[in-house]
């Protein structure tokens, strides 16, 4: 082929951007014409680079010198728990003692950004200086400790992934709600019922370490007692022999320093328990020989049992999971095919399997769990569903890495009774209706 041939082919064969977007290329337009098909005359005479932001430059880079999400996303945001939701019209006190949720319907995968990361505060909280905010340890050690945020940034660190959720999770699955004489619970949400429940990247020092440094006690001490700097001084009893397994005090999370809700500049994390064990704020770790079985602390946590006795102490979140899509307040726009999504975690380790039914829970069938399967963290799961338009009740179980299963919500009252609110680890239902709203149908 000659010069001026090759250079005439090369012609032939060259596509703009915008003859390929208006379908004038002929070996594009089959495909174009079939990505437009059901667009209507308006969305197909409409191309890209009719919209403003095809034609029209944007915003200049440092605009936002910390970024936020597209306007588009802004009802992606916390919740607190809707007072007319609550089954026992429970109101909490005052703001300051709350709540909010994480939007767990709205997210995909299993990192949790900090601004969405649910709350729970007893007392408020408030953006400590950290140059003035000190650790100490004391009581059976050698040497007491007093560590400020420099001094605890000195020792070995450690990153692991790990999900948080308070005792009280998804309560609202307990009983039927009403507000103004009409039924609320059907029109519940993830967030709503499941939403004290994140998972992050977190950094910080081992706990073992700092009781290591300070010379503590382990053979006579039997528990530390972690108090919080916040205005009520929260504190919790951490056995020892789970503090010196895996926890830490955590000072970073997915990247960045602790938020202030999140316990800056400093926090207890105690994977796979309880969110009231996760002191935030640290600012004392007592190493003792007893518990503080302080009123406060075992009345708002235990969990009562069918014979009317308690367990005076519940730490591990056991196996769970929730189908995020389709849930509660979404709406499937038409027949044919759709990929059921979820999460699924346990505070015993690894999640094994996650089985998901279309029927009430009589057939299941095992959903394709989503790489990296991490222990004590979120597990994203799926599965392929062909909907034909039929009402249909959908759910999911988890199994966990020691063979633990997760019970229906009957199951649970069976075993601990209709008051046992904390610590609720039952299978969630969801209702498909033949007009592809979908509702809660627990309760």
């Amino acid at each position: 082929m000659s010069d001026d041939q090759d250079k005439q082919a090369k012609s032939n064969i060259k596509v703009t951007r915008r003859c390929l977007l208006t379908g004038g290329v002929g070996v594009a337009t089959g495909t174009a014409a079939t990505l437009v098909a059901g667009l209507g005359a308006e969305g197909a005479a409409a191309g890209p680079l009719d919209r403003p932001w095809a034609t029209e430059l944007g915003d200049p880079v440092g605009t936002n010198p910390y970024g936020h999400p597209s306007s588009f996303e802004k009802t992606v945001i916390r919740r607190p728990t809707p007072t007319e939701y609550s089954p026992k019209g429970y109101v909490p006190p005052m703001n300051e003692s709350s709540w909010t949720g994480t939007p767990l319907q709205d997210l995909r995968g299993i990192i949790t950004p900090n601004g969405l990361f649910y709350e729970r505060s007893h007392g408020g909280y408030a953006d400590m200086d950290p140059a003035n905010h000190k650790v100490v340890i004391h009581g059976l050690v050698d040497r007491n400790l007093e560590l400020s945020m420099e001094d605890l940034r000195r020792f070995p660190t450690v990153t692991t992934f790990r999900f948080l959720e308070c005792s009280g999770n998804s309560d609202l699955i307990w009983g039927k709600a009403t507000y103004g004489g009409q039924e609320t619970s059907p029109y519940l949400t993830a967030q709503d019922i499941h939403g004290l429940l994140s998972c992050a990247e977190w950094t910080g020092v081992r706990l073992s370490d700092l009781l290591r440094e300070a010379g503590a006690d382990t053979v006579r001490a039997k528990w530390l007692i972690v108090e919080g700097a916040d205005s009520g001084a929260l504190a919790r009893s951490l056995p020892m022999a789970r503090a010196l397994d895996d926890c830490i005090l955590a000072f970073a999370q997915n990247g960045e320093m602790l938020r202030p809700e999140q316990g800056y500049p400093v926090r207890l994390l105690v994977p796979g328990c309880e969110g009231n064990l996760n002191i935030k704020w640290v600012q004392r770790i007592e190493v003792t020989d007893q518990p503080l079985f302080a009123t406060f602390e075992t009345g708002l946590y235990t969990d009562l049992q069918k014979s009317g006795k308690a367990w005076i102490s519940s730490l591990v979140m056991e196996a769970k999971s929730i189908i995020t899509f389709p849930s509660g307040g979404q709406s499937l726009p038409e027949k044919g095919f759709y990929q059921v999504r979820g999460i699924a975690w346990s505070g015993r380790g690894r999640i094994s399997h996650v089985d998901v039914s279309l029927d009430g829970g009589r057939n299941w069938t095992q959903a394709q769990l989503t790489e990296p399967v991490m222990s004590k963290c979120l597990t994203e799961f799926t599965m392929p569903w062909r909907w034909d338009g039929s009402e249909t009740l959908i759910m999911s179980r988890a199994t966990d890495e020691t063979g633990y299963t997760q019970p229906f919500v009957q199951q649970i009252v069976e075993a601990r009774g209709k008051f046992s609110e904390y610590h609720n680890n039952g299978i969630q239902t969801w209702r498909v209706e033949s007009n592809g709203e979908v509702y809660n149908a627990q309760g």
